[in-house]
């Protein structure tokens, strides 16, 4: 069974605490999409059909009437309260969210991609290197994009090698993977 916002589990994984109060994001607006309101998508996680199990996002505050595969890799959406380009254009950068007890349960190996942004990390060494900024996928495995404290962002593969372990405060990568 496959899951939203998260990729295939790594059983040699540890994880420990839980953020179960935390909405889980789902997509992005990007943009209005012609003039009838319908609204462009940036997509997380496993794609449109993610999206397509759920109708009501952000509390309630948007209801999927719509979405449509853009094959581009996001996907073109209209919600009940958006009737015009103008009101479209206002949801740019709006995230979409769902309560995360409205997904599937996932193991003590699984996380969601919400649950790893803004992490601190360290190295298993115990220095301190940065925040998850990011959290990235091209089609194999997921890619942590951290933001070093002097400002600068490098990607380290979400791997048993490069990250042996995470938690609800602190993502841990191997000292070699550190930039």
């Amino acid at each position: 069974m496959t899951h939203p916002a998260r990729p295939t589990p790594d059983p040699s994984r540890k994880r420990e605490g839980d953020k179960t109060d935390k909405p889980v994001t789902l997509a992005a607006v990007i943009g209005a999409h012609g003039v009838a309101g319908e609204v462009r998508l940036k997509l997380f996680g496993e794609g449109i059909d993610a999206l397509k199990g759920h109708k009501s996002f952000n509390g309630g505050a948007l209801t999927l009437v719509k979405i449509r595969d853009d094959h581009k890799g996001g996907a073109v959406a209209r919600f009940a309260e958006v009737t015009d380009r103008g009101a479209a254009e206002k949801l740019r950068g709006t995230t979409l969210t769902i309560p995360r007890d409205a997904l599937p349960p996932i193991e003590d190996d699984e996380y969601y991609h919400a649950d790893l942004l803004g992490l601190a990390v360290v190295t298993d060494t115990g220095n301190a290197v940065g925040t998850v900024a990011d959290v990235l996928n091209y089609g194999a495995s997921d890619l942590i994009e951290i933001e070093k404290n002097d400002g600068g962002r490098f990607l380290v593969p979400m791997t048993r090698q490069a990250v042996p372990e995470w938690n609800a405060d602190r993502l841990v990568i191997a000292e070699d993977f550190a930039q």
